[in-house]
């Protein structure tokens, strides 16, 4: 090449080196850039240390670090040649050049290679045969140096007729390993911030599902190929009082460690307030609160679910979010129409909540948008192609989950931003589990409510817990018929635990006080307090519910009734 071809080449280089922050694919762009125009084969070997997420060498060394074979180029003449296999750790040992490039951080040039010295350039003596018989006579290997830290090496041969490397090869060889370092340590950097960032988003994402009575969920999280296009994602499920389970998936707007630290705040957030047994558009107004005192100043949707497998139902509020999908237990899907509010962080509340009927066998998917979006089409036309991918006949809920994800992948070369996925599905459940009774509101209550559960409990075979489950109901019955207007209903369920739940119309919800030693009332919660695994209190729309839970009896079975 002529000097001004040379310094077209060379400036041409940055166009086609560096295309992605892949690392596998630079040192590949780079093999594929030399040849034929260069030399006719190259191999590049990085790091082993670079390809675990660590760093590259600062400093000299007598032992060259290990490397691993990342990409191989050749012309049609040199594909009997036998370099080490990409992906596999390279030979280099004391008297092959490649230590000597790799321990001196210095090119190397043998111009003519002569017959002793094939098996100190090729990684096996039967590859220096290959070399001779493939008449390889020039050879060329360059350090890969960015910022001071060694990344790895490249190396060029020369074969047949073509001109032996000369000096003036060399420094056109050095510049282009100089800039091809570049693009290789800003692919090393964006692989272990993302890394970084996946491993925390991973770590602030729930490990495994509670149980979940009367429901079957699976939920999975797909990061972004685009580091930049990491975090912010997630999901949770929690265990609710009365056997009820509450679903959450939000996207904090914006990517990166901010947006996964600011993922896990409100993450923690929403756990608490529906540990709380919060209604979903109150969790969701508490969330907004919490997010407009981030520093960070970030805004995020978010959709909050609560399953009450008794009623079979869906209670939903959303801030800003997509709206789920509801799949019928024949496989038709339908989006679910759920009022989406103002994102979390920006002020505007108060958030509308909708109530949804799951009959037996249907499904209910909530996602973030990172499974649907592209840059190309509208969000309506997005949702629409969702819709299409999960309907059709059902299969098991981890196969559909995972075809969900097949047939949703983006066609600009993988998923450009992060997202989740969670599926659950509405199972059936024996109507001797749930019982619903309705209450007098007048001063009977208390002894009907005791009647009442002695029978059913009795029936459940769990006579051991009718007498502390009488003296429950009777005090949770008692403070309704006092501050709540008198009860207006009694539930009974059983599951991993029994549950005792009495509702009625008043808005206070009930408090543990001290009472005085002089007092005659006061301690009906304190002994709840005392008899219970736990107890607490929600409000619903019409009023408010007041439950206990206590430990089933070692063995006792759930069949009965």
């Amino acid at each position: 090449m002529s000097g001004t071809r040379r310094l077209e080449w060379l400036n041409a280089a940055g166009d086609h080196i560096g295309t992605t922050l892949d690392l596998d694919r630079t040192a590949q762009e780079l093999a594929d850039y030399a040849v034929p125009r260069l030399a006719d084969a190259a191999a590049v070997d990085l790091l082993e240390s670079l390809l675990r997420r660590g760093e590259g060498e600062r400093s000299g060394a007598a032992r060259a670090p290990l490397t691993r074979a990342m990409a191989v180029a050749q012309i049609d003449r040199l594909q009997n040649l036998e370099p080490d296999p990409v992906g596999e750790l390279t030979t280099v040992n004391p008297s092959k050049v490649a230590h000597q490039c790799l321990t001196t951080r210095r090119p190397v040039l043998v111009r003519r290679i002569a017959p002793d010295q094939y098996e100190h350039i090729a990684p096996t003596p039967h590859a220096a045969l290959a070399l001779r018989r493939a008449g390889v006579h020039s050879y060329l290997a360059l350090p890969l140096v960015s910022r001071g830290v060694l990344l790895g090496l490249v190396d060029f041969v020369r074969c047949g007729d073509r001109p032996a490397f000369t000096h003036a090869d060399l420094a056109l060889a050095c510049e282009l390993a100089t800039k091809a370092a570049v693009f290789v340590d800003n692919a090393r950097l964006y692989g272990r911030e993302r890394a970084a960032v996946v491993t925390l988003q991973r770590a602030l994402l729930p490990r495994a599902a509670p149980s979940t009575p009367g429901l079957q969920v699976v939920s999975s999280y797909r990061p972004a190929v685009d580091p930049g296009g990491v975090g912010g994602d997630w999901f949770d499920v929690v265990a609710l009082p009365s056997g009820r389970t509450a679903l959450v998936v939000g996207d904090v707007m914006g990517h990166g460690l901010a947006a996964a630290a600011t993922m896990g705040r409100l993450r923690s957030v929403a756990r608490t307030l529906l540990g709380l047994d919060i209604a979903p558009e109150r969790v969701l107004a508490r969330l907004d609160l919490a997010a407009r005192d981030l520093e960070e100043d970030q805004v995020a949707t978010c959709l909050c679910a609560v399953y009450d497998h008794a009623e079979r139902t869906y209670r939903l509020a959303s801030a800003g979010h997509l709206p789920p999908l509801v799949i019928d237990a024949a496989g038709r899907a339908a989006l679910l129409d759920v009022p989406p509010g103002a994102p979390l962080g920006a002020g505007v509340i108060p958030y509308d909540q909708v109530t949804a009927r799951m009959p037996e066998g249907s499904r209910i998917a909530m996602y973030t948008d990172g499974l649907i979006k592209n840059r190309h089409e509208d969000v309506d036309v997005l949702l629409e192609r969702l819709r299409t991918a999960v309907d059709g006949p059902p299969t098991a809920l981890s196969e559909s989950c995972e075809a969900t994800w097949s047939r949703t992948e983006s066609c600009d070369g993988g998923r450009f931003d992060d997202a989740v996925l969670l599926m659950a599905e509405a199972l059936s459940q024996p109507e001797a589990e749930v019982v619903v009774w309705s209450l007098p509101a007048d001063g009977s209550a208390a002894g009907a409510a005791r009647r009442l559960v002695r029978a059913q409990l009795e029936s459940w075979s769990l006579s051991e817990l009718v007498d502390v489950t009488e003296l429950v109901v009777s005090e949770l019955v008692g403070n309704a018929l006092r501050y709540g207007g008198g009860p207006s209903g009694l539930r009974l369920l059983r599951d991993d635990r029994l549950c005792v739940e009495v509702s009625d119309i008043g808005p206070d919800l009930p408090q543990i006080q001290h009472a005085p030693l002089s007092s005659e009332g006061g301690r009906g919660l304190q002994l709840i307090n005392m008899l219970c695994r736990r107890w607490g209190s929600c409000r619903t729309p019409e009023g408010k519910v007041v439950w206990a839970e206590q430990d089933l009896p070692g063995g006792s079975s759930r069949a009965g009734g």
